[in-house]
């Protein structure tokens, strides 16, 4: 029998005490009036999942367009945190770890997964450097890349750690190697409840993610991904994500299509130089393009520092094609709501900088 949205797990425990759904409306009552900040937030979400609307509203995190907000079914939240514990081997009593903001939709699936797979878990400030109990182990936890990096010496104590919100750069992979925690990239967006896909990053490292249950893939026209999850969403997703398919379960992400780079008739993905480029630059920076009358458009490179000065060498990986015609540097960058790097905004800053 398929869980429902209106139960918790006979199993689930919120930081070691056991709460029935009845219990859960006085915890998000006692979060919202007493609670720390991130407690608030908890039980913000806590009051939405537990009230009679069988939806809940939730912001997007504005990486790929304007923030926005959009329905999603409660019971569909159920089906995805269901096929994570699928594919993850979760089972009843497991300890999991929420150290994600539970507005944006990463850190509500934590807490939907632990009342629905009746999971023990524990909620803590989600800072860039979260703090968290040493001694103790882990089974599961979600976190964004600057989390992982900070708490590297501790990811020894969970078992299985998926990371997301944005791309792993190759150095923190390089770092992730030799750790026992099963590490695994996730793919997904809010549109799709968080991860449809998944791919381990380290000792088992894959460059394919490989959907979870029930889900399955295509491309179209555009080379673009087309997510067929009817349990998550009625209609097709259609997103904005060039790949290359393997299977109708296994891509390998290529680029965002709004990002391509056309010059001289070569399709450019930035996203994929910019790997080519993270271990060698130290500041954030990104690629795009600008405008140029012989190849249509050039690469360049944008650098959050105070000069635009960099060695050569560190392009020394890419094709010419590949390499930036120009070097821009701004001291800040435009972000997000969520922190990541706006880059349409923080072209425009550049453009007032050049003038």
């Amino acid at each position: 029998m398929t869980p429902t949205f209106n139960k918790v797990h006979n199993r689930f425990k919120l930081n070691g005490n056991s709460f029935s759904f009845e219990d859960l409306k006085e915890v998000a009552y006692s979060f919202i009036k007493e609670g720390d900040l991130f407690e608030k937030e908890i039980g913000d979400f806590l009051s939405d999942w537990l009230d009679n609307n069988d939806f809940i509203l939730v912001k997007t995190s504005g990486s790929t367009g304007q923030p926005k907000t959009i329905t999603l079914s409660k019971q569909a939240m159920v089906h995805s945190a269901i096929a994570t514990g699928d594919f993850f081997k979760l089972q009843p009593s497991n300890t999991a770890l929420l150290c994600l903001p539970a507005t944006y939709i990463a850190g509500k699936m934590m807490l939907v997964r632990a009342m629905i797979l009746g999971l023990e878990i524990d909620c803590v400030q989600p800072t860039t450097n979260p703090e968290f109990e040493i001694k103790k182990h882990y089974d599961f936890c979600a976190m964004i890349p600057a989390q992982a990096e900070k708490t590297i010496q501790k990811l020894s104590n969970i078992k299985t750690l998926i990371v997301g919100g944005a791309q792993v750069s190759p150095k923190l992979k390089q770092q992730f190697k030799g750790l026992k925690t099963n590490i695994f990239e996730t793919y997904g967006m809010t549109e799709t409840i968080t991860h449809i896909a998944v791919k381990q990053i380290n000792d088992k490292a894959t460059n394919y993610f490989k959907t979870l249950p029930n889900i399955t893939i295509s491309q179209n026209d555009k080379e673009c991904l087309v997510i067929d999850a009817p349990q998550l969403n009625t209609t097709q997703i259609i997103t904005n994500d060039v790949v290359k398919l393997h299977s109708k379960t296994t891509f390998e992400w290529l680029g965002r299509i709004d990002n391509v780079i056309n010059s001289g008739g070569v399709k450019l993905f930035p996203e994929q130089i910019e790997a080519k480029l993270q271990s060698k630059i130290g500041p954030r920076f990104f690629i795009t393009s600008e405008k140029d009358e012989t190849f249509g458009e050039v690469i360049v490179l944008v650098i959050e520092a105070e000069d635009n000065t960099l060695n050569p060498a560190v392009f020394s990986d890419l094709t010419a094609i590949q390499t930036p015609k120009t070097v821009y540097s701004i001291p800040a960058f435009a972000e997000t709501t969520s922190g990541k790097i706006n880059r349409l905004k923080t072209m425009a800053l550049v453009d007032c900088y050049k003038n």
